[in-house]
C-alpha cells in the first residue's frame, strides 16, 4: 500500500471524529487551542491505536485467511463506508457538549475509531508496515480534528454530514481498489 493509499485510508477513517469535533466546536462560545488540542490529541491517539490493536488481532490469523484477505479487507472497508453513509444521512446530529474532560472525551474517541480496529485487521491480512500507518492515521486525525473544532466554531453543523459521508465513500472506494487490484493481479 503507498503513501496516497494510505492517506485516503487516513482521511477517510478521520472524518468520524471529524464530526464529532465539529460538535465540539460548536458546543464553546470561545473556541480556544486547548480545545482543539484536546480533540486532536484524544482522537488522534485513539484512531492510531485501534488499528494497531486490529493489527495485532489480525497478525494472528493471518496464516487462516491469506487466500481470501483482499475480499475480507472489501467487505470491511466497505462495510464500514456504507455505515458512514447511512449515519450521514440519517440525520441524526451528534451530541454537542462542551464537556472536554476524560469521562466526556473516552468514549468518544473509542466510539469513532471503532472502525479503525477494522482497518487495523485489513492492514494485517495485507502485509502493510504497521507502525508508519498507525502514526499516518493518528497524525492525520489529530490534523483534521482541529480544525473541526475550529470549523465547528465558525461554520457550525452545515459540513459535519458531508464529512461523514465523504469519509464512508473513500472507505468504499478503497475497498474496491483492493478488490479490483486483486482480480486483475491474481
Amino acid at each position: 500500500m503507498g503513501l496516497w493509499e494510505l492517506f485516503v485510508i487516513a482521511l477517510g477513517l478521520s472524518m468520524d471524529a471529524f464530526a464529532v469535533s465539529i460538535c465540539k466546536g460548536l458546543s464553546v462560545r470561545v473556541c480556544k487551542i486547548r480545545h482543539m488540542l484536546i480533540c486532536g490529541v484524544y482522537f488522534g491517539v485513539f484512531q492510531g491505536l485501534m488499528p494497531l490493536i486490529g493489527y495485532l488481532l489480525g497478525s494472528r490469523f493471518e496464516h487462516l485467511v491469506t487466500a481470501v484477505a483482499p475480499y475480507f479487507a472489501f467487505a470491511l472497508l466497505a462495510f464500514i463506508g456504507i455505515n458512514m453513509i447511512r449515519e450521514a444521512r440519517s440525520g441524526d446530529e451528534e451530541s454537542c457538549d462542551d464537556d472536554f474532560s476524560p469521562r466526556a472525551m473516552v468514549p468518544l474517541a473509542i466510539a469513532t475509531s471503532i472502525d479503525a480496529l477494522a482497518v487495523g485487521i485489513s492492514f494485517a491480512f495485507l502485509g502493510v508496515d504497521i507502525v508508519p500507518a498507525v502514526s499516518f492515521i493518528g497524525v492525520t486525525t489529530f490534523v483534521c480534528c482541529v480544525a473541526g473544532v475550529k470549523v465547528g466554531s465558525l461554520f457550525g453543523s452545515k459540513y459535519q454530514a458531508k464529512a461523514e459521508f465523504f469519509g464512508g465513500l473513500v472507505l468504499i472506494v478503497m475497498g474496491l481498489k483492493i478488490l479490483v487490484e486483486h482480480l486483475i493481479g491474481g
